[in-house]
């Protein structure tokens, strides 16, 4: 006869049993990791700075995993579908987002998000720096920061700065300026910075503010002029153009670029997919790639990318409120 007692023990038995197999099943399974492809999704389109840098490594990485990196385009609502659907998806090991600084802006920006940018992600790879460059049609008479500013208060909302779109990190680079700067700018949202610089060239825009990745193919391009770089020191990728920083006291607007994991994912997958990636940056082909594009290589351990990215939260926050930017 099975007493009450002896049923509780048993149940607590089997209870502990079924905690034992899942534990040692997820142990097993990080110990493996990978043994499938791996995807990374990029929350925006193709041909945008996040898909070229994710396709500039994935080869690369693939190779020395042994298993196939996929790229992913997940695109809309700013970059939160895709970040969306990587904090929903399962903490194994086979799902990361390609992150920026848009990552952090979204969390500010949006009152209502699907995720939490701090809390459904922990940091697996980080990967580098951008800054931004301001740059104006050649045709517009200012050839500094401190000459646009001054033809811009001198003429209050008539000149004209696109972007990549409402609450784009152009956008928010910009609008960050001309508050901090005291103009008054007319916004021009389009659908990429492609379209943004577009505009500049065919005059209907004064300015844009563009990452390194979209200004640097116009280095010596005529019908464009640099005017200042977004980083707090002077940019190596375009010797001879000042931070716009000395002349708008405390302005600083760059972007982080990183792998981050849904949370959850196992520590022994985050390390793996660490180390793989610090050997990869080392590369002298994927150095040059990333010159290509304007990033700074990094280096940050998770836990080191991990608090950037609490800081960066707090920062972006401060920026977006300072803008005034809403979404679309």
């Amino acid at each position: 006869m099975i007493t009450s007692k002896t049923l509780k023990v048993r149940l607590l038995a089997t209870f502990l049993l079924g905690l034992s197999v899942l534990f040692s099943s997820a142990v097993s399974s990080a110990e493996t990791w990978p043994n499938k492809p791996i995807k990374i999704i990029v929350p925006f389109s193709p041909g945008s700075v996040q898909d070229a840098l994710a396709r500039s490594f994935s080869n690369e990485l693939g190779a020395a995993l042994g298993e196939a990196v996929i790229v992913e385009n997940k695109a809309g609502a700013g970059g939160t579908v895709g970040t969306g659907i990587v904090a929903k998806s399962n903490p194994d090991g086979y799902t990361f987002l390609l992150a920026a600084a848009s990552h952090n802006i979204n969390g500010s920006l949006f009152t209502k998000l699907s995720f939490d940018p701090l809390k459904d992600f922990t940091g697996a790879a980080y990967i580098g720096t951008s800054s931004y460059i301001m740059m104006t049609n050649a045709e517009f008479p200012a050839k500094s920061v401190a000459e646009f500013i001054a033809l811009a208060k001198a003429n209050p909302g008539q000149y004209n700065y696109a972007s990549a779109g409402n609450g784009s990190a152009s956008h928010l680079a910009m609008a960050y300026f001309d508050s901090m700067a005291g103009i008054q700018l007319v916004h021009i949202p389009t659908k990429g910075t492609g379209d943004a610089i577009t505009e500049l060239l065919a005059g209907r825009a004064q300015a844009v503010i563009a990452a390194n990745v979209a200004a640097l193919p116009f280095t010596n391009d005529p019908r464009i002029r640099f005017l200042g770089v977004s980083s707090d020191k002077p940019s190596p990728f375009v010797p001879g153009i000042p931070p716009i920083g000395n002349t708008v006291k405390g302005y600083v607007f760059d972007s982080w670029f990183g792998l981050l994991a849904p949370a959850g994912t196992p520590q022994e997958v985050i390390s793996k997919m660490q180390a793989q990636m610090g050997k990869i940056l080392k590369q002298p082909e994927i150095i040059e790639r990333m010159k290509r594009q304007g990033i700074e290589i990094g280096r940050l351990t998770p836990s080191e990318f991990n608090q950037l990215l609490v800081g960066d939260y707090v920062r972006m926050a401060k920026v977006v409120k300072a803008s005034g930017a809403k979404p679309e």
